[in-house]
């Protein structure tokens, strides 16, 4: 009896082993949203990096000699045309206008004396009271003093010229950028002393280079018909800081030049933005995104369903067996909240978009709608409450 209670206890032992050493039970599929890639028209954007530039600048140079007297204006501020920048010392330019006026008033009274002596010999060389060559000899004196009176009156114009040149003024409106002379400085006219710029921040251009292949490859696009281009507009132009930020205005491009710099092998492009916040620097490095028409049968993802790294981009998709498989793509330009995808997936593909931390290669996955995701989150905070 004893040794019966003894097998069967061994027996049950040997059960009890054989029961551990089966596999554990599979884990449920992780269920996962998914977007099912479809062709579609999109957005043929090309990002250039940039540089921002004045529209308008005016170096405001010295047109007289003198000695600065004062900066009439705040640097680093607004200036509206014609408003005084600078004063140069005008006490030698009115001396020169001073004695340029006597020199006139002394020529306009030769110049009556000689009219009136002309007028007094009219009748008498009717009378045959002196002959006809005094006469001439009257009128030609006259039309000679006439003439000096012209000749010194343009001396005085000039003369007014260069004195109103002491005050500097501001050829434009714009930007007045910091003194490049100061109180006591010598300028020169023939040198033209420069003593400050002027920049024009409202509207303002920024430049682009892209390189003569990318444009030839842009031409072959439209050419074959994958590309939809509409010569009758000018491409939109969006911009972003360095920091990523966006400018919130859109510009256009306005100018493209169809000759290819022989240096660098590219084509000088040119947008125009406005800019009443000033928030657009001259000499600021930005990135834009052009829109050149758009792309047929192009393939666009969701933002969220790319995972980045230092060298590359990946997307998880939904294989044959129906779990998680890692597909390498090449990414266009970001377009608002989704990728435009130059390479790597296919039409039908199932992008997996959501619980990506929680997947990994070849990891059983399920597809839900967006739907469906909305219910399932919904019981579960309602099992939580319970």
């Amino acid at each position: 009896m004893k040794r019966t209670a003894i097998f069967a206890f061994a027996l049950l032992l040997s059960l009890s082993g054989c029961g551990g050493s089966e596999n554990p039970p599979a884990p449920p599929p992780v269920t996962v949203e998914t977007y099912v890639v479809k062709s579609a028209t999109i957005p043929n954007i090309v990002e250039l990096p940039g540089r921002v530039e004045a529209v308008r600048v005016a170096e405001v140079r010295a047109r007289v000699n003198g000695i600065v007297q004062s900066r009439l204006y705040q640097e680093g501020t607004d200036v509206a045309e014609g408003q005084p920048l600078f004063r140069i010392d005008p006490s030698e330019l009115r001396a020169t206008h001073a004695q340029v006026n006597a020199s006139l008033q002394r020529a306009r009274a030769t110049a009556a004396n000689a009219a009136a002596v002309v007028n007094r010999y009219k009748p008498l060389v009717a009378e045959q009271a002196i002959s006809r060559q005094e006469y001439d000899a009257a009128v030609a004196a006259s039309r000679e003093a006439a003439a000096s009176v012209a000749q010194i009156k343009a001396q005085l114009d000039a003369a007014e010229l260069q004195l109103g040149y002491t005050t500097v003024r501001a050829p434009i409106r714009g930007r007045a950028r910091r003194a490049e002379v100061t109180e006591g400085a010598l300028v020169s006219a023939a040198e033209a002393t420069l003593m400050t710029r002027i920049e024009q921040l409202n509207p303002v251009y920024v430049s682009f280079s892209q390189s003569s292949s990318d444009v030839m490859a842009l031409r072959r696009s439209v050419s074959e018909g994958r590309i939809d281009l509409d010569e009758g507009e000018n491409p939109r132009v969006k911009l972003s800081f360095e920091d990523g930020s966006e400018y919130p205005i859109e510009g256009y491009v306005d100018f493209l030049d169809f000759s290819v710099d022989e240096n660098t092998g590219t084509m000088s492009l040119r947008a125009e933005f406005a800019n009443p916040g000033n928030n657009l620097l001259p000499g600021e490095f930005v990135r834009a995104r052009i829109y050149l028409g758009e792309i047929k049968n192009g393939i666009m993802i969701p933002q969220r369903a790319v995972q980045l790294s230092e060298r590359d981009a990946s997307v998880y998709i939904i294989d044959t067996e129906g779990k998680a498989a890692v597909r390498p793509v090449e990414l266009g330009p970001l377009d608002g909240q989704n990728w435009i995808i130059k390479s790597g997936l296919k039409i039908g593909d199932q992008v997996i978009i959501s619980n990506l931390q929680k997947i990994g290669p070849g990891a059983p996955v399920k597809a839900i709608t967006k739907k469906q995701a909305g219910n399932t989150a919904n019981q579960t905070s309602r099992k939580s409450q319970n």
